[in-house]
C-alpha cells in the first residue's frame, strides 16, 4: 500500500473529520470576495489553476477565517502589536481551504501547491479524535490525587489556603466539541456555548475537562482545581473550523484570561497526532491570542491514534515542506513560538514517567497526569450525575495545567494587583525550580509538572521580593505617593571606589534622593542601582536593567532607551539596602549633557521582573506603575538656584526647567497637568507651553492668567509659586511629545537654600507620572 493511501477515500466518522488542504499564499496576494476564486488565481498570475484542476479535478476554494470581518481582525492585531512588541501580524486573508473529492491524493496536491511561487505553505488539515485514550484500557482508579502535594500532584489544596488560589476573579474558555454544562458539579458556573454547535458524542470529554478545572465545592461529586473561578464559557469546533473557534474565543477574553485548546490534529496526512499549532492557520490564531495577553494552554496531542508507532517527537518533526517548526532550539530559525503552554501526559504514580503516546521534546512546557483521573463525566444524552475514575491522555493533563494557571493568576491578581502575561505564566509553570521533575529514568524531555506550593512560596510568599523605591518613603507595597522620585538609581560622572560604603546600608545616604548628577557628554558616565529585599529569603543573581528617557511627565516604554544591565550576586532579606557595581553608560550612548529620566527593572528567578512589552498595553502600564515594585522611575533632577543668564528667551532672573508632556502610546486620551511649587516668598513661576496645548485649554476654559509669544508660538501660564496649580483635562494625542518649560525665579537672598517643585500628569484623576526638580545651591556637577 502506498504510504499515504490511507487518506484516499476517508470520510467523516465519530473520530475523524474528512481531511482537506489549507493553502497559505504569500503576503500581498489578494483575492476578491467572489465565487470565482480559482479563475482569479489563473487570471492574475497567482498560479496555474487550470493546470491544477486538470491534475486534481473538482477542487473548490473557500476562505479559512470567516468568524470576524477583516477590519475586526485587524483591530485585534493592532491591539496585539501594542501589547506585545514581538508580535508580527499575519495576513489572515491569505488562508484558503482547498476541498477535493475523496479519491484525491492530498499529499501530492500539497506538494504541487508548494511549488507555486505565490504559496508560502500548504498542508493537510485533518482533525483527530478528542485528545484522550480509551479509559477501558486504563485500570488505574484513584481519587483526585492530582490535587495532592508534590510529588504526586500539583498541591491545589495548598493554593486554596491563599486568597485567589482557588481561581477567584479569573475567566476561562474551553475549546473542544461537547459538554454537559448543566452537570450537577458544573451548573453553578452558568457556562455558555459562545460559538459553534455542541457534539453529543463529545459530551463526556468536555464535561470531564471542566470537572478537573472547576467542579464546584458543593458537597457532591468532585472538586476542581479552581472551583471558585468567576467565569466559565465554551466554544465548539467541527471539522477544520478550529481557527475560527480560536478567534471567537479571543473576542470574549481579555489580558490575563485563560484559553484551553482541547484538540489535536493529524500531521502530514499520517496517523501521527500533535498540537493544533502545527497548522499555520491555528498557529497564527493562537499567536494573536498570546500577543493580546491571553494565557493559552494547548494539549500536545496523543501521538498516534492506534498506539502502533512512537509518539510525536517535536524535536525531529518536520512539515511536508521540510520545516522543523516545533523544534525549540536557538540554532533553529524555522522554530516558531506561539506563546502557548504545550502539555504532555505522564503517569499518575510518582516518580512520573511519560506515557507511551505522550509527545515530547524541548517544545513541551509541562506534563501532568494522563491516567486514572477522577472527574465529572456524561453520556451522549447529557447525563448530569455521571463521574469517572479513568479520564486520561493529554486531554486529562492539559486541564490540570490550566487549573494551575488559574490558581497562579488568581493569586497574582489578589496579592500583586495585576495579572501575569502569557510568557510570564509559562515561565512560572515550567520552571524546574518550582515544578516537579519527572523520574530520573525518563529519557525524553517533558519538562515539569507545576507545584503550586513551591510556586506560591517562591513568587508570592516566602521567596525573595526585591524592589526599587519609587520615593524615599516607599516600603515596597502599593502606594499613592510619588512614582518618579526614586532615590535608588544614581548617576555619577566618575566611578565611586566603594559603592556599598558610599550608598548602601549604614552609609548615611540611604534616604538621600539628591545623589544623582547631570550626565556629562563626551565621556563615560556611571550608574549605581540600590536594591531592597522584603521577601522571606535572600535573592541571588539579581538582574538590574536601566533605561534612559528624556525628562517627561509620562515615561511610556516607547520612550525607553537601554543603558545596560548589571547583576547583584546577593541581596539579603531584611531590607538591607544593597548597591550594584557600576553600570557604565558609554559616552557614545549619551545624546547630550543634562538631565534624563531613568527607568529601573530588577528581578531574580524567584521574583522575575516584567519586560517592556508588558507595559505597552496602557491599562497594564497604569497597573504596573503603582503595583509592581520591581519597577521604578527616577525623574528627580537636581538643579542649582542660579538664573540662566545666557538664554535670551528667558526673562531676567529666571531659570528654565525643560520637560516633555507626552500622550499615551496607543490612542488619544484626556489628561491633565498639575504644577506643585514650594518656593520662598517673592519667588515667581511660569509654565511655558506650546500654543497647541494652550488652545486646547482655552477651548475648555481651563487656564488662568496668560501671555502669548506669537513669534515663538508659545504661551506663558501663571503658576502659584507656593502652592498647587491645576490645568484641566484636554486630549493628549497618541504618541505626542509636547515640549514645555517651567520657568522659576528664586530671590537672590534665598539661593543658599533648597526648594522643590514638580509637574505631574494625571489620567482619570490618577497620577501616572511626574518630574521633580530640587533647586539647591550650586555644587560640583550641577
Amino acid at each position: 500500500m502506498d504510504k499515504h493511501s490511507s487518506l484516499q477515500g476517508r470520510t467523516n466518522s465519530a473520530s475523524y473529520d474528512r481531511p482537506r488542504v489549507v493553502v497559505r499564499f504569500r503576503e500581498g496576494v489578494r483575492l476578491a470576495d467572489r465565487p470565482d476564486l480559482g479563475e482569479q488565481i489563473e487570471n492574475t498570475g497567482i498560479g496555474p489553476w487550470r493546470r491544477l484542476l486538470a491534475q486534481f479535478p473538482d477542487l473548490k476554494l473557500s476562505p479559512v477565517f470567516t468568524v470576524l470581518k477583516s477590519d475586526d481582525l485587524r483591530e485585534l492585531q493592532r491591539r496585539a502589536a501594542a501589547t506585545d512588541t514581538s508580535y508580527r501580524p499575519a495576513d489572515f486573508n491569505t488562508f484558503y481551504y482547498v476541498d477535493a473529492p475523496p479519491e484525491t491524493d492530498l499529499i501530492e496536491l500539497v506538494r504541487t501547491l508548494l511549488r507555486w511561487n505565490s504559496v508560502q505553505t500548504a498542508y493537510i488539515d485533518q482533525g483527530g479524535p478528542d485528545p484522550a485514550v480509551n479509559a477501558a484500557n486504563d485500570p488505574r482508579s484513584v481519587n483526585q490525587g492530582y490535587l495532592d502535594p508534590s510529588p504526586d500532584g500539583i498541591d491545589a489544596e495548598y493554593a486554596w489556603t491563599f486568597t485567589g488560589g482557588d481561581g477567584a476573579g479569573q475567566r476561562f474558555i474551553d475549546l473542544e466539541r461537547g459538554w454537559t454544562l448543566n452537570h450537577e458539579d458544573l451548573a453553578a458556573h452558568g457556562a455558555t456555548l459562545l460559538h459553534g454547535t455542541l457534539l453529543d458524542t463529545s459530551r463526556a470529554h468536555g464535561t470531564s475537562v471542566l470537572g478537573e478545572i472547576c467542579a464546584v465545592d458543593n458537597a457532591i461529586g468532585c472538586v476542581g482545581i479552581a472551583p471558585n473561578i468567576a467565569s466559565v464559557n465554551v466554544v465548539s469546533f467541527h471539522g477544520s473550523t478550529r481557527p475560527n473557534a480560536v478567534i471567537a474565543a479571543i473576542t470574549n477574553l481579555a489580558f490575563g484570561d485563560t484559553l484551553l485548546l482541547e484538540a489535536q490534529v493529524a500531521l502530514n496526512g499520517t496517523a501521527l497526532l500533535g498540537p493544533i499549532e502545527a497548522y499555520d492557520a491555528e498557529y497564527e490564531a493562537i499567536r494573536l491570542a498570546t500577543a493580546l495577553g491571553i494565557i493559552v494552554v494547548e494539549a500536545g496531542g496523543n501521538g498516534t491514534n492506534n498506539g502502533g508507532t512512537p509518539a510525536l517527537n517535536m524535536d525531529t518533526y518536520t512539515t511536508l515542506g521540510g520545516q522543523a517548526i516545533l523544534h525549540r532550539d536557538p540554532g533553529n530559525p524555522q522554530f516558531r513560538d506561539s506563546g502557548a503552554i504545550i502539555v504532555t501526559a505522564a503517569s499518575s504514580a510518582a516518580p512520573h514517567t511519560r506515557l507511551a503516546y505522550g509527545p515530547h521534546g524541548k517544545r513541551i512546557d509541562c506534563y501532568a497526569w494522563g491516567q486514572g483521573i477522577n472527574t465529572c463525566s456524561s453520556n451522549d444524552a447529557g447525563s448530569t450525575t455521571a463521574y469517572t475514575t479513568g479520564f486520561s491522555g493529554t486531554s486529562g493533563a492539559s486541564p490540570i495545567v490550566t487549573g494551575a494557571a488559574l490558581a497562579v493568576q488568581g493569586r497574582a491578581q489578589a496579592q500583586l494587583g495585576y495579572r501575569l502575561s502569557p510568557r510570564q505564566m509559562r515561565a512560572v509553570l515550567s520552571d524546574p525550580a518550582t515544578g516537579t521533575l519527572p523520574s530520573a529514568l525518563e529519557t525524553t524531555q517533558i519538562r515539569v509538572m507545576p507545584n503550586l506550593r513551591k510556586i506560591f512560596d517562591t513568587f508570592f510568599n516566602a521567596g525573595p521580593d526585591v524592589y526599587l523605591r519609587d520615593f524615599v518613603g516607599d516600603t515596597g507595597l502599593p502606594h499613592t505617593g510619588a512614582i518618579s522620585a526614586s532615590p535608588d538609581i544614581i548617576l555619577r560622572p566618575t566611578p565611586v571606589p566603594s559603592p556599598q560604603a558610599s550608598f548602601g546600608a549604614g552609609s548615611g545616604t540611604e534616604n538621600n534622593a539628591g545623589l544623582g548628577y547631570k550626565a556629562e557628554a563626551g565621556q563615560d558616565n556611571y550608574i549605581y542601582v540600590r536594591v531592597l529585599n522584603q521577601g522571606g529569603s535572600a535573592a541571588v543573581n539579581v538582574h538590574a536593567t536601566v533605561y534612559w528617557a528624556p525628562v517627561a511627565t509620562l515615561i511610556t516604554p516607547d520612550l525607553w532607551n537601554l543603558v545596560g544591565a548589571t547583576v547583584l550576586p546577593n541581596v539579603p532579606t531584611g531590607e538591607q539596602l544593597t548597591v550594584s557595581s557600576a553600570l557604565v553608560w558609554a559616552k557614545a550612548g549619551i545624546p547630550a549633557p543634562g538631565h534624563y529620566c531613568f527607568v529601573g527593572l530588577v528581578g531574580t528567578a524567584g521574583d522575575p521582573a516584567p519586560g517592556p512589552a508588558d507595559f505597552l498595553n496602557f491599562d497594564n502600564f497604569r497597573r504596573f506603575i503603582r503595583e509592581n515594585n520591581n519597577v521604578t522611575w527616577r525623574n528627580f533632577n537636581v538643579e542649582n538656584n542660579d538664573p540662566d543668564v545666557e538664554d535670551p528667551t528667558l526673562p531676567r532672573g529666571f531659570k528654565a526647567l525643560a520637560f516633555l508632556a507626552p500622550g499615551a502610546p496607543d490612542r488619544a486620551r484626556n489628561m491633565a497637568l498639575e504644577v506643585v511649587a514650594r518656593l520662598p516668598e517673592g519667588a515667581r513661576a511660569v509654565l511655558e507651553v506650546p500654543l497647541v496645548y494652550f488652545e486646547m485649554l482655552r477651548e475648555r476654559r481651563q487656564y488662568g492668567r496668560v501671555k502669548i509669544d506669537s513669534e515663538r508660538r508659545v504661551a506663558f501660564l501663571a503658576i502659584n509659586a507656593s502652592g498647587r496649580t491645576a490645568f484641566g483635562e484636554v486630549p493628549f494625542p497618541a504618541k505626542s511629545r509636547m515640549a514645555m518649560r517651567l520657568l522659576v525665579e528664586i530671590p537672590e537672598q534665598y539661593r543658599e537654600r533648597t526648594f522643590q517643585v514638580y509637574v505631574r500628569q494625571l489620567f482619570e484623576r490618577e497620577e501616572i507620572g511626574r518630574v521633580t526638580w530640587q533647586l539647591e545651591p550650586r555644587r560640583e556637577g550641577n
